[in-house]
């Protein structure tokens, strides 16, 4: 399936030819700040100029896929075709290789089921050749595809660490694996944090041995902080502040929640535009500054606006599940076509993990653990679907769980009424 995967993603960014990107704004589509921050690294002025040149060092994004995209860009070239294919080719790498954890992790829960092989399967081929499954893979130059990834691989971690279906693992090696897992997902993308606590409550209080659990959860943490340590010194040394991961919620909570709001993603506030005023301020203020000013002004508007705050929030709620519209569409058939393929994986999804729980399926507490706390930041700053897809290999698995439940339920009343 791995194999599958990645030639069908290959073949689309050649024959497709995506990796050709607009030269627009000087190529910002390419990456946008990560690919920003990835030119001035390849170009050796730091990690610095996420939106253009000479604004100086950042925190704006973890380090981590923009280190990957510097590495292209150094060997192929800022900007260049090849480096575009080699990107993409680097998140279908990504994407394909969370084939295997969707596959182990639904034949892991599903296992004891009589179709469990069936849902391993099918959950592992629709991620190998569904269109939503790879879109971000082909087209989008960010990190969607390695948060994904590395998300799930802890799931399987966390399963193999339970012992779901197998022998419990609850060794120091795979605590070691967890808390270096976690690490990569907290410098790719740290929203999914959240869930870091109640993964980790789940392994230590299903182990049989409490006592060498808390001592393994204990060198987790410690691999886990020290994953993080060098990029929040880099950052102290730099801004004089404490930024751990990422220092841009401010300028985003503004952005989101600020005057002329409307609950859809907006930069309009953000210094993206060279010659703007926003740009200036950035420039001028620095980025702790500028952030920092921004936060202030966000919480002000919020505390001054609560309805509108509280209504804009609902209104990412629905958007985070059913989908972004986009107004500007110019095919609204396609439109409608994009919200209802969106709207029934997350119906599909959701009945699944509802069908899931009502038959005591291992790890389904878990995965609505994850349903519950990988969207909340997203509720109150920007949505987006791309920023749903670290839960879409639940999604798959338990869409399949729900359609694989029913044909076998329409089979058995199929054959008594005959």
């Amino acid at each position: 399936m791995f194999w599958v995967g990645l030639l069908v993603r290959v073949l689309y960014i050649t024959i497709a030819r995506s990796y050709h990107f607009r030269a627009f704004a000087d190529h910002f589509e390419f990456g946008w700040e990560m690919g920003r921050i990835a030119r001035a690294l390849a170009l050796g002025r730091g990690y610095a100029d996420p939106f253009v040149d000479n604004t100086g060092p950042t925190a704006w994004n973890p380090p981590l896929y923009p280190l990957i995209l510097a590495g292209v860009f150094k060997l192929f070239g800022a900007y260049t075709t090849l480096s575009g294919w080699v990107i993409l080719s680097i998140n279908s790498v990504f994407s394909a290789a969370t084939i295997p954890a969707i596959y182990e992790i639904a034949r892991r829960c599903y296992g004891r089921e009589r179709n469990g092989a069936s849902v391993a399967q099918w959950s592992g081929w629709l991620w190998a050749l569904y269109p939503a499954a790879m879109q971000y893979a082909v087209r989008w130059v960010w990190e969607m595809t390695l948060t994904t990834l590395l998300f799930a691989w802890v799931l399987v971690i966390a399963l193999r660490m339970r012992g779901v279906d197998g022998d419990a693992r609850n060794t120091l090696k795979y605590w070691l694996l967890f808390g270096l897992l976690w690490g990569g997902v907290a410098l790719s993308n740290p929203s999914p944090l959240l869930f870091l606590p109640v993964c980790g409550l789940w392994i230590l209080f299903g182990s049989k041995d409490r006592v060498a659990a808390f001592r393994g959860a204990v060198l987790a943490a410690v691999v886990f902080f020290s994953c993080l340590t060098p990029w929040a010194i880099r950052n102290w040394r730099v801004f004089h502040a404490f930024i751990p991961i990422r220092g841009n919620l401010g300028a985003e909570l503004y952005a989101g929640n600020g005057p002329g709001s409307t609950g859809f993603p907006w930069g309009g506030t953000l210094p993206i535009v060279d010659g703007g005023p926003r740009i200036a301020e950035y420039r001028s203020m620095g980025e702790v500054r500028f952030v920092k000013m921004r936060d202030e002004m966000a919480k002000a508007y919020i505390r001054s606006h609560p309805a509108h705050f509280v209504k804009i929030s609902l209104k990412r709620v629905y958007f985070y599940w059913i989908g972004v519209p986009h107004p500007d569409q110019a095919h609204p058939a396609g439109e409608y076509v994009r919200e209802i393929n969106f709207s029934f994986l997350t119906f599909s999804g959701l009945l699944g993990a509802w069908l899931s729980w009502r038959r005591r399926i291992p790890a389904t507490g878990l995965f609505l653990w994850a349903f519950l706390l990988l969207p909340i930041s997203y509720y109150f700053v920007t949505p987006g679907a791309r920023f749903r897809h670290p839960l879409e290999p639940l999604i798959a698995i338990l869409s399949v769980y729900l359609f694989q439940a029913a044909e076998k339920s329409w089979r058995v009343r199929w054959f008594a009424r005959s």
